[in-house]
């Protein structure tokens, strides 16, 4: 239940915003079989930024990829918290080194008030080692994951 029900919670992102993320999620998935999801939300209360990506990821079934390469790129943005949360097929062919420079990268973006663009930069940087572990096939792939972006309260 809402506390004030006429007040109309503003989007988190613009429409704009939102294309350039779902476009850079399309891009990225264009050249693998791997799979790539964006989860925002306002806070992230009580746990730590990748225990609530784990969470997420688990809770969109992502894990039920045949190769397990669904990577999930979760951001808070009122609480500023972040974590991208790969699962075990790819994280074990790039290693942690890997994603904290990711992570960082898209740190660094955030910095400039530039979070759309960040995300969209992060998914594409994600997208080029997933095409370089797990490239596309187009006898064997499909998108197994929606590619809009998961918007939480």
């Amino acid at each position: 239940m809402k506390l004030f029900p006429w007040k109309k919670n503003k989007p988190l992102f613009s429409e704009e915003e939102n294309h350039l993320v779902v476009k850079a999620i399309r891009q990225a998935e264009k050249r693998t079989s791997g799979e790539v999801r964006v989860y925002v939300e306002n806070r992230c209360r009580f746990m730590d930024a990748i225990d609530r990506a784990a969470e997420i990821f688990f809770s969109l079934k992502m894990e039920q990829t045949e190769e397990r390469n669904a990577v999930l790129v979760y951001v808070a943005l009122k609480d500023h918290q972040l974590a991208v949360f790969a699962d075990e097929g790819i994280y074990k062919r790039t290693g942690q080194d890997y994603w904290n420079k990711v992570v960082s990268e898209m740190i660094a973006t955030f910095n400039q008030q530039d979070y759309a663009k960040g995300i969209a930069e992060c998914v594409i940087q994600i997208g080029d080692a997933l095409h370089t572990h797990f490239p596309y096939d187009g006898d064997t792939d499909k998108n197994e994951l929606p590619d809009q972006i998961v918007f939480g309260n």
